[in-house]
Order: structure tokens, then sequence, then C-alpha cells
């Protein structure tokens, strides 16, 4: 088997995400044939090399599993570290599902949709804000907005953090039917956002920004992966159709990866008519 970066290796183990594994890198937990390795990037042979995480050797690539759920309010969406005996968004899976990761967190107030999986390489790809994969958001207000917020809001606001990324933001008569909405719910102002990027507690940090009043704010998209089907507290395995679509939006359509695990041929070859011999 040909060398790879350990921390890929680590990811498609499930071990932690991309990131998360970089992070155990860098503490000197990862042992490479008894060694421990800190530099980010060293390539390795994990077919040849014995590789340890805090002295205990990481298990064989195998089978990613992939499930979406519908977190709560008042619910946490990290899984390790400190939770205070706090309910996490992994006490939502089927026992024996073990060593998966949220793919974008969302704060204890926020709630929505949480991806959770074993899968790194999608994860660093659908996260990492060099890619700007879409994010839809609905968030309730109490009043409605100015023309002059919305366009600031579209512009970019400074945040803790930085300015924000230019984002879509329109005002909607409601959020799609399947959100459960409160009866005073229905008497304030609903926004949809469009998000490239994911600063902490960014949108609450926007909507302070324009000096609007918060009251909801719901996670419906990742990419084409959306909370329908989906009820809170719910969750449930990803269908084909669903992970297929996840990796057309991380790698593009001609690098995406079917249930096979092989290639899928690109849209543009597969429509290419075909020249008639004259």
């Amino acid at each position: 088997m040909a060398e790879e970066r350990l921390q890929k290796i680590l990811a498609a183990a499930g071990v932690a995400s991309r990131r998360g594994s970089e992070a155990l890198i860098r503490a000197g937990r990862v042992k490479v044939d008894g060694r421990v390795v800190t530099a980010l990037g060293t390539k390795v042979d994990p077919a040849r090399a014995t590789i340890t995480v805090d002295d205990r050797p990481i298990g064989p690539r195998r089978d990613h599993v992939y499930y979406k759920v519908y977190k709560p309010r008042g619910m946490l969406s990290d899984i390790g570290g400190d939770t205070r005996g706090r309910p996490t968004v992994a006490d939502l899976l089927p026992q024996g599902v073990q060593r998966v990761f949220p793919v974008g967190r969302l704060d204890l107030n926020s709630e929505g949709l949480v991806l959770l999986t074993d899968d790194g390489a999608l994860a660093h790809r659908l996260t990492h804000p060099r890619y700007e994969h879409p994010k839809v958001y609905y968030v309730l207000v109490t009043q409605r907005p100015p023309e002059s917020a919305l366009n600031r809001l579209r512009r970019g606001v400074e945040i803790p953090g930085g300015v924000t990324a230019p984002a879509d933001v329109e005002v909607v008569d409601a959020p799609p039917p399947e959100l459960i909405l409160a009866p005073g719910e229905r008497k304030g102002s609903w926004l949809r956002f469009v998000l490239r990027e994911g600063k902490k507690r960014q949108i609450r940090h926007m909507i302070a920004a324009v000096e609007l009043n918060l009251v909801r704010l719901i996670r419906w998209a990742i990419g084409p992966l959306t909370l329908a089907g989906l009820r809170p507290k719910e969750a449930r395995p990803l269908t084909r159709r669903e992970i297929a679509g996840l990796r057309v939006q991380a790698y593009g359509r001609s690098r995406s990866r079917g249930p096979s695990g092989l290639s899928s041929p690109s849209r543009s070859r597969r429509s290419r008519p075909r020249r008639r011999r004259r």
C-alpha cells in the first residue's frame, strides 16, 4: 500500500476528524513503530507500520458510518471533552455506533441538522472554509429587519473573529413545514441565511451586529443534506443517495464515490454525444 499522510490514516480509521487527528499528532499522542510523531504531513504506509494513539493500536480501515440527527436546544453537539454529564447528540444514536464526530457544530441554544460520521476526509472537505460549502439556516427575530440591515448582513459585518464573508439573507414567510413552530413564533420575522463559512456563533453575532433580537436559530441543511424526515431528537443513517450527494458536494462530480467505492463518471463525459463516423 502506498504511503499516506498520518492524519488522513487516522481519520480513515475513525480515530477523529482530520483536524482532530492533527491535534492528536501535535500533542504527541501518536506513535509510529513505537516512536512519537509530532510533524504534520508525515507519510506512513499503514500496511507496514504500527500506528498507535495513546499506546493503543488503531483499527483497520472500515466502512464508514453516516448519521443525520436533529439536535434540539439544550443538547451539546460536541461528543468528546468535558460535557459535565449534559446530553450530547451521541445519545441519539443507536447502541454500538462509536467513534463518530460532528460535521459542523451547533451551540447549546441552537438546533437543527448535525451530521455524525467517522469519515474524516469527507468531514474535512465539508467544514474547511477554503471549500465554501453552503449551509442553510432559518432564523426567527422579533421584528422585520429594515432593508439596510439585510444589506449589511449580505455584504458582511464586523463580529468577534473578523468581518463575515458575504452571505445570502432574505426574509421568508416561514421555515419549511417540517419544522414545528410554537404559536408565538409565527408573530416574528423569519430569515433564511446561506453561509459558506463557519465562525463561532456567527449568526448570533451577525444578528446582534445589526441590532436585531434573535428568538430561534435552526440549521436546515449542510450542502444537499437537509432535516427533511426528522423530528427533534431523532437520528437515522444516511441513504446511499444522500451519501452520494454529499460526496458530489465535497469533491465534485468527477471525483465523487458511489456506494461501491468506485469513481462515478462525470456528467459531461456521460452526456457527450458520440461522433458519427463518415
